[in-house]
């Protein structure tokens, strides 16, 4: 019988309901595989500053992946023991190319997000059309800078990861073909609007690895829990990968087990099953 020694847990649309909060079952399920002696780590696309306390006061949780992977921080002795930035020419690159277009760029670095002033006070204003959470969480996580891509530049050896936010899926598409050609960098997303750019080896299932060494964790004792392509990688690097019911079809293709969805405490059904 398979020993799970180490869960992965993507957050939005994974381990969080639809209003971003975990569930009581599923609270109750981590700390309860904590105290077992199984590690529970969270790995999410977010950029650390976004992570809630709700996330981080879990009794127990101490490796903290961030940035799809870009961080992982050892939460417990407040100390980051692994990073994966993009490389410096390729931010350079990623610049000229971006510089040409005019779309809601985020950049991740230091372990916090930076956004072009004139796009967060349009989404202050509403200018936007964006939902009421999703402004919300904008204004609490993002940091306006005059120029973003200015910013990146001379931040450009410590880039986590830049997102790119879309209004029209044309544009998705067409960046999406655009940047596909670049062979520096790798390119997910975790939202059917945006597209994020990370470094050529960056990923989750990179750092879930880097976490498994430290932990001397075998591939066949993780379990990994996704739902978005930027989960794929984490899935593919455990020996039981797990997609929930609300996952992407090409999420739940390379999964071995369909857990119920994230509303219906989905991580928690899948712990219960296969961990304890």
């Amino acid at each position: 019988m398979r020993k799970i020694r180490l869960v992965a847990l993507d957050l939005d649309g994974t381990t969080l309901n639809s209003e971003g909060h975990i569930p009581l079952n599923v609270r109750d399920t981590l700390e309860e595989a904590i105290f077992r002696g199984i590690n529970v780590i969270v790995a999410t696309g977010r950029v650390f500053s976004a992570i809630t306390e709700e996330v981080l006061s879990l009794k127990g949780l101490r490796y903290v992946l961030s940035s799809n992977g870009a961080l992982v921080t050892d939460v417990i002795d407040n100390k980051m023991v692994y990073e994966n930035f993009i490389d410096p020419d390729a931010v350079l690159d990623i610049s000229k190319t971006l510089r040409q277009y005019d779309f809601m760029y985020e950049v991740f670095t230091g372990g916090k997000a930076y956004v072009d002033r004139i796009y967060f006070d349009n989404i202050i204003a509403n200018k936007m059309k964006i939902s009421e959470r999703h402004t919300s969480y904008i204004i609490r996580t993002r940091n306006p800078v005059l120029d973003v891509l200015s910013f990146m530049v001379d931040n450009k050896d410590a880039i986590e990861n830049i997102n790119i936010n879309f209004t029209d899926m044309e544009d998705r598409i067409m960046m999406r073909n655009l940047l596909g050609k670049k062979t520096n960098i790798t390119l997910t997303n975790s939202f059917d609007h945006n597209l994020e750019i990370g470094g050529l080896t960056t990923g989750k299932g990179d750092a879930v690895e880097k976490v498994a060494g430290i932990l001397k964790i075998k591939k066949n004792e993780i379990m990994a829990v996704g739902d978005n392509p930027n989960d794929k990688s984490m899935l593919m690097a455990s020996g039981l990968p797990v997609a929930v019911a609300n996952a992407k079809d090409d999420v739940k293709a390379i999964a071995k087990y369909i857990t119920s969805s994230n509303d219906e405490g989905g991580v928690a059904e899948a712990i219960r099953k296969f961990a304890f």
